[in-house]
């Protein structure tokens, strides 16, 4: 097709805007590679401005620097026993080589710096977990530092839904856009938009050449002559595409970013693209709030959560992907698990659960809706709920039980890494008003379980949980250059995918903090590393 019939032309179209699809503009943008990056929303940041930015990289150079703990051949082996055979071991492999490279690579600008970030590994009990995690974060940047990119950023939820004002200082995933939107300015070569989401991907000889945009309401083709990079986030604020692929719970219930509805997704579904992992999503608690929202919780850190035949299924304050799919799988019982409550007592000055997003609202206005209850009797307590009353009070005098002799018998919370880590950044934060809203206060007693905190002085108190996701993770499926395949198992030439575009190389576990942000950047980064050498 004669270049004259393209409004745009550029070597590398990079579609979404999270942190890994700034890091696979940068780097193609970095090696002299004109790039155009188009962001469906009014703002850039996805999924990434919300989060705390973690990567999960073991070996990377900056747990090196820090003399951390880090042993690369125990972080594999701990990778592949969790994720297992759901992916292929050539992806898990790449992810875990080049994240260290990445990370050198990105250091190599000044204007990338990471810190380490204690958060332990998930699944604390498997061999080879690390109590301190395999964790960085990007470096805190002065919102001064940023100049007129600032107010294109997308805020924290806090700010976003509750008006908080914005905080002079950016950090986790808000530094991380930050910095990468400042690399990718520096390079000269890229050229961000917003408010242009891609409509369809444009098909030449069986080889993707680029993609048509809405732009103020315009249609607008854009060439690529190296390549597309699809990273534009997963469907979850799509309902339609929700019930489609059975993903738990409406889209009011994600704190995915707010265009990740899919389009990119289905744009190369529509050109023969395979799909894997569509009924996933990387889950969490979520707490929920008077106007049909919830919103992911890092921890529950006291009382317990009851199904609707008001016992216990799970432990309650293990890490929040694994807790979620406690819920799914109890949902799938036949007793109600989805929401389910969580019970605590006068301990608390609130409701026991560590960052829950955003501010808590008035309590009248939780109660109004149905969404909080209390009684001065666990009888009482029970008929509010609608569980069965005995039931209820049976569950509370076991698990009581174990908080005097601070051992779960039955599924041994407060044993594991993560929730210790979780108890003690509680305690220490306890009464402080954090960036993300209000943490609760801790109990005032301690037992020889922090995990378990006896429920026993009225009054009690009740509030749902639903089940909340941080998107969902099924995509598009990849070669480890990042290159799109076909369901026979060959290349589109020309489309890539990364982040929660492409299936997630993690499969259906979630192995530690940082592994969406981290497997993102990794992904994008081969993507233009390919068209780079193309």
């Amino acid at each position: 097709m004669a270049e004259m019939s393209w409004d745009d032309i550029c070597d590398v179209l990079v579609v979404g805007s999270g942190g890994g699809a700034l890091i696979g503009a940068y780097t193609a943008g970095s090696r002299g590679l004109k790039t155009i990056v188009v962001e469906a929303t009014d703002k850039f940041g996805g999924t990434t401005a919300y989060s705390g930015s973690g990567m999960w990289h073991p070996g990377n150079p900056v747990l090196k620097r820090s003399g951390a703990p880090d042993d690369p051949v125990a972080a594999r082996a701990y990778y592949k026993a969790v994720v297992g055979s759901r992916t292929p071991e050539a992806l898990q492999d790449t992810y875990l080589d080049t994240g260290p490279k990445m990370i050198a690579d990105l250091e190599s600008n000044p204007i990338f710096q990471f810190e380490v970030y204690p958060w332990p590994d998930y699944y604390g009990n498997v061999a080879n977990a690390h109590p301190e995690g395999r964790h960085i974060i990007s470096s805190t940047i002065a919102a001064a530092e940023l100049g007129d990119l600032r107010q294109h950023i997308r805020p924290t939820l806090s700010t976003e839904r509750e008006g908080q004002k914005p905080a002079d200082a950016l950090m986790g995933g808000q530094a991380l856009i930050g910095r990468a939107l400042l690399a990718n300015k520096s390079t000269g070569n890229v050229e961000l938009r917003l408010s242009s989401p891609l409509d369809r991907l444009i098909v030449e000889d069986g080889a993707v050449v680029g993609g048509e945009v809405v732009a103020d309401g315009q249609r607008r083709r854009i060439r690529a002559r190296r390549g597309v990079l699809l990273a534009a986030g997963g469907f979850e604020q799509n309902n339609e595409l929700r019930k489609k692929y059975g993903i738990a719970g409406p889209n009011k219930w994600s704190v995915g970013g707010l265009g990740n509805h899919g389009k990119a997704l289905e744009a190369a579904i529509a050109i023969g693209a395979d799909t894997d992992l569509m009924d996933q999503a990387w889950w969490s608690p979520g707490f929920m709030h008077p106007d049909g929202t919830a919103t992911f919780t890092v921890g529950i850190l006291g009382g317990i959560m009851v199904n609707g035949a008001g016992k216990r299924f799970a432990n309650e304050s293990m890490a929040y992907d694994r807790l979620g799919r406690e819920m799914l799988k109890g949902e799938k019982t036949g007793v109600q698990h989805i929401p389910c409550w969580m019970i605590w007592d006068k301990r608390f000055g609130e409701p026991p659960v560590m960052n829950a997003s955003v501010a808590l609202h008035p309590t009248e206005d939780y109660i109004a809706a149905g969404l909080w209850k209390t009684a001065d009797t666990l009888h009482g307590l029970a008929e509010a709920m609608g569980v069965p009353p005995d039931a209820l009070k049976e569950t509370v005098a076991r698990f009581n039980r174990f908080a005097e002799t601070g051992v779960d018998e039955d599924f041994r919370r407060g044993e594991e890494p993560f929730e210790k880590f979780v108890f003690a950044a509680a305690e220490y934060l306890e009464n402080l008003v954090s960036n993300e809203g209000k943490m609760a206060k801790g109990p005032v007693e301690k037992g020889p379980n922090p995990g378990l905190t006896p429920i026993s002085e009225p009054p009690f108190y009740a509030a749902k949980i639903a089940v909340s996701d941080l998107g969902t993770k099924g995509g598009l499926k990849t070669d480890t250059s990042a290159r799109v395949l076909r369901p026979d198992g060959s290349v589109i030439p020309g489309l890539y995918a990364a982040g929660n575009t492409m299936a997630a190389v993690s499969g259906e576990a979630y192995p530690g903090g940082g592994n969406p942000v981290g497997s993102s950047a990794v992904f994008s980064y081969l993507a233009a590393l390919d068209m780079a050498h193309a």
